[in-house]
């Protein structure tokens, strides 16, 4: 009896059954998990760029309705504007990977419910025959009909079996109706997620094209004053290069003082190994006569805190890990030629990186090094540079001064005030290796 209705139920189908529902769960949670590290990354992508067109708000607050001030407004709005650009992408990104989840879940309702189909009609065959079959009487006669105990005994363990299964499937069957519950909630949530998202990108579009109309009329404003505009452009165009040939010579002479450190160094060893070498019959002499002990060294060497460990100790290998030069900034400027946003063709170059900050803001060192330089910018405010064993950092615009040349810092030690020019405040990094310039932006963690 048992046989036959273990035959009829089709047992190996159901089994085939039990372990692709099992084999389903596990796809769907490795899936689940890929899905929920993309979304986390594009999530903080996302906060990321809102915290920073929150801060180049502020800074459009600060500006004053002068014709200065105007010009510093359309570096801020450009740069406004580009990062709203990449929170709209970043959006549309969100949607594409909801929108993958969604299609992928429905998916795999489909087939759950569809498996769910198949194990309840292959159950409610099993309850149909066991039904039919299930008086005591009709079992006893099954096993005393046996022709040997061990094959009673097999019978009986037939029973059992089938009940253990039976009660498994039943468990799946519950199991199942679980998981597509779960599937459904979670496809509900992603939805409502995917509505909110729309919302959100329509409501960043609507921002962009009232900046772009802002954007219009201050280049307009600026454009109407082009011949005076293009006359302090060219002065400020003269004062930025004076200060990159202050800062390369400020640059040359600590090459040079570096270099000459290390002659006398050499030089220094040399006089002593002669000397050794001169002393040597009667350095023997006396080791011969007397007894020396030798005495351990120790030897110190500065202590590092957590965070500098982390980067590195050198700074070469810490590209892409160095802290900003201010707690909370946004690029404004980026490294290298550039066309001026208000006047056409006219190109302006920058050795480095003009990071905005709020008002009141403070420079702090990227590295622990030793300061080799202050001095007074020709452009205004001071620049002060710091060594870290071959490179060198050079912060611009710097007001008010908390270190002297000579000094040893620390990474995010505080080394000065960042000026403020017709409302925006914002301090110049760069970065020389010997008397080459690097773009700062890959050296900053999640800099751009």
């Amino acid at each position: 009896m048992i046989q036959f209705l273990l035959k009829k139920i089709n047992l190996s189908k159901v089994i085939y059954f039990i372990f692709f529902f099992i084999g389903l769960q596990s796809s769907i949670v490795a899936q689940t998990k890929a899905q929920q590290q993309s979304q986390k990354e594009l999530q903080n992508k996302k906060n990321k760029l809102n915290d920073d067109i929150k801060q180049l708000n502020m800074q459009l607050s600060q500006t004053k309705a002068s014709k200065k001030s105007q010009i510093n407004t359309i570096v801020v709005i450009n740069t406004k504007l580009k990062m709203r650009e990449e929170l709209i992408g970043t959006i549309n990104d969100q949607l594409s990977e909801i929108n993958g989840s969604i299609k992928q879940n429905v998916t795999e309702i489909n087939v759950l419910k569809s498996n769910l189909d198949k194990l309840k009609a292959e159950y409610a065959k099993m309850i149909y025959f066991a039904q039919r079959n299930q008086d005591s009487y009709t079992k006893i006669m099954f096993l005393f009909s046996s022709g040997n105990f061990n094959q009673a005994y097999m019978r009986i363990k037939y029973f059992q079996q089938y009940a253990a299964f039976r009660k498994k499937q039943a468990q799946e069957i519950v199991a199942t109706q679980n998981v597509i519950t779960g599937k459904l909630n979670e496809l509900e949530g992603q939805r409502h997620e995917k509505n909110v998202l729309l919302g959100n990108e329509k409501e960043q579009k609507q921002q962009l094209d009232g900046e772009k109309q802002q954007q219009e009329i201050v280049l307009s404003e600026l454009q109407q004053q082009e011949h005076e505009l293009k006359k302090e452009l060219e002065k400020k165009k003269r004062d930025a290069e004076n200060l990159q040939i202050a800062i390369r010579k400020l640059i040359e002479a600590e090459i040079r003082r570096k270099l000459d450190e290390s002659i006398k160094i050499a030089k220094d060893k040399a006089e002593k190994l002669a000397k050794s070498e001169k002393n040597k019959n009667e350095i023997k002499n006396i080791k011969s006569k007397t007894e020396v002990k030798p005495v351990a060294v120790k030897t110190y060497a500065p202590e590092l805190t957590a965070e500098a460990e982390a980067v590195g100790a050198d700074f070469s290998s810490s590209r892409g890990k160095l802290p900003w030069p201010v707690a909370k900034g946004v690029i404004c400027q980026g490294y290298g030629e550039y066309e001026h946003p208000a006047i056409k063709g006219f190109i302006m170059n920058n050795n480095g990186v003009e990071i905005c900050a709020t008002k009141g803001s403070q420079a702090r060192a990227i590295f622990g090094g030793e300061v080799t330089s202050i001095a007074i910018s020709p452009t205004g405010g001071k620049l002060i540079i710091i060594r870290h064993g071959e490179y060198l950092s050079v912060y611009m615009n710097i007001g008010e001064v908390f270190v002297k040349q000579g000094d040893k810092v620390t990474m995010k030690q505080m080394i000065g005030t960042i000026q403020d020019e017709d409302g925006k405040t914002s301090v110049n990094l760069q970065i020389w290796k010997g008397q080459k310039t690097m773009d700062p932006s890959g050296w900053l963690f999640n800099g751009r």
